[in-house]
């Protein structure tokens, strides 16, 4: 069966011709667009993950510096 497969691949392949499809200017600009949104959209989640687990530190640490503060007055 495989063989069969493996045969019948390999003609399919065999008989590929040019297609001559014209892609116009307009593809360069979405192809750039869309790669630079899944990249911006990647970055935004690393950036998410990584800043606001750390501004909840931050803030806490800053409750806390207020509220020794706040005792020694």
């Amino acid at each position: 069966m495989f063989n069969i497969i493996l045969k019948t691949i390999f003609i399919f392949f065999s008989f590929v011709s040019a297609a001559y499809a014209y892609l116009g200017p307009g593809i360069g600009g979405g192809i750039l667009a869309a790669t630079l949104g899944v990249v911006i959209a990647i970055l935004a989640a690393i950036f998410g993950v990584i800043w606001f687990p750390l501004k909840n530190l931050l803030r806490k640490k800053k409750e806390k510096k207020i509220e020794k503060q706040e005792k020694f007055d």
